[in-house]
């Protein structure tokens, strides 16, 4: 499990004297924490490994966006910061598609969906989130659906 792996990564980190992994480590599990609070009364919890998995891509879009703004804010310091924490999450996630693979998935499951325009988006998106949310990044499998049934 994803949670074991980190849990164990924290220690070694301690161990080691890396601030700046501890701090990222000890972030992700902040953020699992608080999903974890969020869920308790929710009727269906989510497989444990894409419950984590989500958050930490979550935390990695959020990273991204702030070294985007610190970047124009000319605060390179700080978004090379962010740059260290995106890695320490990245190294705790499952191995991601590439865009050929997720492509392929895609066109996959329009065809088995028979989806044949951009109203069956919800559907193949439900479908593709189901069965590989863990192993692709949401939003540019959302571009890519789209690009999919448009032509």
């Amino acid at each position: 499990m994803i949670r074991d792996d980190i849990k164990a990564a924290l220690i070694v980190a301690m161990k080691a004297r890396e601030s700046a992994t501890t701090n990222a480590i000890r972030l992700i599990q902040s953020a699992i924490k608080n999903r974890d609070i969020e869920l308790r009364t929710a009727s269906q919890q989510p497989e444990d490994d894409a419950l984590v998995t989500e958050v930490m891509q979550k935390m990695i879009k959020q990273r991204r966006e702030s070294i985007e703004m610190f970047d124009k804010g000319g605060r390179p310091e700080l978004a090379e910061a962010e740059k260290v924490e995106i890695a320490v999450i990245e190294r705790f996630l499952p191995a991601q598609m590439d865009e050929g693979e997720a492509k392929a998935v895609i066109a996959g499951i329009v065809t088995e969906l028979g989806a044949s325009s951009v109203k069956d988006m919800g559907r193949v998106m439900a479908t593709l989130k189901e069965r590989h949310a863990s192993a692709l990044d949401m939003a540019k499998a959302s571009g890519w659906v789209k690009a999919a049934l448009a032509g």
